[in-house]
């Protein structure tokens, strides 16, 4: 028997399909179209989440190796203070997506589980390139760890959490961490986006690919550039070119068993577990990429979601 799409992710998914017809697809490479189009995708998901009214936020900066300065974002509920933290790097495939853009998920997060979460708005491809966005979210990181205290977190409960594009930012972020003697409680990767290699069909998956192999291509392109594919491609910004990951954090790796990702996801799961690191995955039956936003009013968004608050909320 084939693998089958979720029966009632599937009915929504032949809806927007419907909704979709004859709109051409942004051709493969064209990393600006792609992020127009996947820009407006994501800002109507995102519409659908509730709204978290107990959320308060604050802007800070931090400075990224080269000396840019950084936009972070400080969202905590009420006057809680569990002294844990998540740093978090947004989605969009290395080529779009914003803090002002997952504002709504962001509160959503931080309004069920009370953790305070430090989002960063790291620089994308194509104008910033290779190891820049992993830098830029490693900056966040350290800012957190160097203002710990005022915000009232405990260095030993700093974790990181991201989804897709910004779960291969951040997991990159996580190798720099270790290699700067930077110890994170836990990554937390929503179906990362982690191996530039990934980008030639797979004939049972391609009929489901809510993020295609062209559009995979078009975002790892504009990252990597004519480096894509080569063995020079640094670890940082593919973390499946990573050698040896002793001493990373534990992880909490979630994708879609119809997820384009999700082979690499369950090989870096894998290399992790060999190498002495803890970590617990879920291959999500029926699911595609983006599931839990797709499927947010759905019975495999809400499991998903209550799988990712346990998580938060046990930092």
């Amino acid at each position: 028997m084939t693998l089958q799409l979720d029966s009632e992710l599937a009915t929504v998914m032949a809806a927007a399909a419907a909704a979709s017809e004859g709109v051409a697809p942004p051709e493969r490479g064209d990393a600006l179209a792609l992020r127009e189009t996947t820009t407006q995708t994501l800002k109507t998901l995102f519409a659908n989440v509730p709204p978290s009214p107990d959320v308060n936020t604050t802007d800070f900066v931090a400075v990224s190796k080269d000396g840019t300065a950084v936009p972070l974002r400080w969202y905590t509920r009420g006057a809680d203070s569990p002294s844990s933290a998540i740093v978090y790097v947004h989605g969009g495939g290395m080529i779009c997506g914003s803090v002002d853009l997952f504002d709504p998920l962001l509160r959503r997060y931080v309004q069920l589980s009370g953790v305070p979460f430090l989002a960063v708005d790291y620089r994308l491809a194509p104008e910033h390139t290779e190891t820049i966005p992993a830098e830029d979210a490693f900056a966040a990181i350290e800012w957190l760890v160097d203002n710990a205290d005022r915000l009232g977190v405990d260095l030993e409960r700093i974790a990181l959490m991201g989804d897709s594009g910004g779960g291969g930012v951040g997991a990159g972020a996580a190798i720099l961490a270790r290699a700067n003697g930077v110890q994170l409680a836990r990554q937390i990767l929503i179906y990362p986006m982690l191996d530039d290699r990934n980008t030639s069909p797979d004939s049972a998956l391609a009929p489901t690919a809510t993020w295609t192999y062209d559009n995979n291509y078009t975002g790892w392109h504009a990252l990597l550039g004519d480096n894509l594919a080569s063995p020079t491609v640094p670890a940082v910004a593919a973390p499946a070119r990573l050698d040896d990951p002793t001493g990373l954090a534990p992880a909490y790796i979630e994708v879609g068993e119809l997820d384009i990702f999700r082979d690499e996801c369950i090989e870096y799961a894998r290399r992790l577990l060999t190498a002495g690191v803890s970590c617990e995955l879920h291959v999500i039956p029926g699911a595609p990429h983006a599931h839990d936003l797709l499927g947010m009013p759905l019975s495999i968004g809400q499991r998903s979601l209550e799988e990712k608050i346990r998580v938060i909320s046990a930092v």
